[in-house]
């Protein structure tokens, strides 16, 4: 639904704001797209209302790395043993998947991805595509869907090497094209980026390609980096070097690209990761499912890294990664105080200022001009919130609740747990069959 001015009245703000982090019972005024005013606001003549009733009003969520296109392999059935390594979970779930890809399977993999992303809270993806049997348009498909529903994305497509010559050729066409198109009408709510796959399918002929049209045109690179020790081993290999020191070589790196994972750097490449300001992605659901391990995330903050936080495609939900992310280290050390502040940094201050990179204004905080990107969350505390333990409240109250009503760009794309531009049901009745087709070809790839 498209709101002019709207006005949320008697909320309970988490704002993200570090100069102000929690408002009690205060209004938002939204008017353009944008933050008005906070605290106390002024109904306008043409104002829409909600009243919050002292619910928890917070920013929308940030994804700063998804795959949609896996949204239709929940319960997908895989032939044989499953896969005890990450290689193996490669070559016989996700390569067979992306090639059984069509067009309108593509489609409702991101309608259906980008649906429980909504309920969750989530109102930005950065989203990285493979769909090998189907690349030419395949971003705008996945655009179609995510203007469709209403929430922010910055799209890429992964290029590899690993369908022939064609194949990442045609990937590159594909995100030369779709960088273009962003940059030349400027659609509200997408973004774009150079997509690459990894070092071990990239050819130095590919790379070499790559990173003259992302010089080019300024794109920056999403990309998986060292997820796996494969991965390292790979290109130790074959280049006698390491992946970071292999796309520094490349001038991949830098403060637009995202590199994905870094599970398996050295003291050196995270060094060259923090000189070349490039954006870390960590992952860590998908990395505890894959088995490949932790990302050195403590330490890389300590020395001045970018760290944000993904979920790989393995979730829609952003408040139970961040409530692992915390988990985690303190099982990885031992130490019950590691992670808590870490992770507070990398979810409500590094996310939103990666999104507002992409978007040149601010994205994803509660305050004066920012996108008015919003979620009510039916959240009652059980004791005492305030701006010095907002962060517990979130951790352990936020991931069981319920987002009620999301508001992107100011405008109300789902209200009392109902998307409104799209039929939810016939989307996933449709999804059903459309998926049970792809799973017979991925079947018989």
């Amino acid at each position: 639904m498209k709101s002019g001015s709207l006005l949320l009245k008697n909320a309970n703000i988490i704002t993200f704001d570090t100069s102000k982090p929690y408002i009690s019972n205060g209004d938002i005024l939204i008017d353009g797209g944008l933050i008005k005013a906070i605290g106390v606001g002024e109904k306008t003549d043409d104002s829409a209302e909600i009243d919050c009733a002292g619910k928890l009003v917070m920013p929308g969520f940030i994804n700063a790395h998804t795959h949609l296109y896996s949204a239709l392999a929940r319960g997908i059935p895989i032939p044989g043993a499953q896969p005890s390594n990450f290689v193996q979970n490669l070559e016989k779930l996700w390569w067979k998947l992306d090639l059984a890809l069509d067009e309108e399977s593509l489609y409702y993999s991101a309608l259906v991805g980008l649906m429980d992303s909504l309920r969750c809270g989530v109102t930005t993806v950065f989203d990285h595509n493979a769909s090998p049997g189907f690349i030419s348009g395949s971003l705008n498909t996945i655009a179609k869907a995510v203007q469709g529903i209403g929430l922010r994305a910055c799209l890429s497509y992964e290029v590899t090497d690993r369908n022939g010559p064609e194949g990442a050729e045609s990937g590159i066409e594909e995100n030369v094209n779709f960088i273009e198109y962003c940059g030349e009408k400027s659609p509200e709510l997408l973004r774009a980026s150079f997509g690459l796959h990894a070092s071990l399918t990239l050819s130095n002929k590919t790379l070499r390609e790559c990173e003259y049209y992302g010089t080019k045109l300024k794109s920056g690179f999403h990309v998986h980096v060292a997820e796996d020790k494969a991965d390292v081993d790979d290109c130790i290999t074959k280049y006698s070097k390491r992946v970071v020191e292999r796309l520094n070589d490349f001038e991949i790196l830098g403060p637009k690209t995202l590199a994905i994972h870094c599970v398996h750097v050295s003291e050196d490449e995270i060094d060259i990761l923090d000189k070349t300001r490039t954006n870390m992605i960590h992952n860590p659901e998908s990395n505890m499912k894959n088995g490949v391990g932790y990302a050195p995330v403590l330490h890389m903050m300590e020395k001045g890294l970018k760290v944000h936080l993904g979920t790989d495609g393995y979730s829609p939900n952003m408040a139970m990664t961040v409530r692992t992310a915390n988990l985690l280290p303190k099982l990885v050390f031992g130490d019950p105080r590691k992670g808590t502040d870490e992770v507070r940094t990398i979810f409500s201050r590094n996310n939103p200022r990666l999104a507002s990179e992409f978007w040149g204004k601010p994205v994803g905080k509660i305050q004066k001009g920012a996108a008015a990107d919003i979620i009510i969350v039916n959240y009652e505390p059980p004791t005492p919130l305030d701006e010095n333990n907002w962060w517990f409240h979130f951790l352990f109250g936020v991931p069981n609740a319920d987002v009620e009503t999301v508001i992107v760009n100011g405008n109300i794309v789902m209200k009392d747990r109902k998307i409104l531009s799209i039929n939810e049901s016939k989307i996933l009745t449709e999804s059903k069959i459309i998926a049970k087709n792809l799973w017979e070809r991925f079947v018989n790839e």
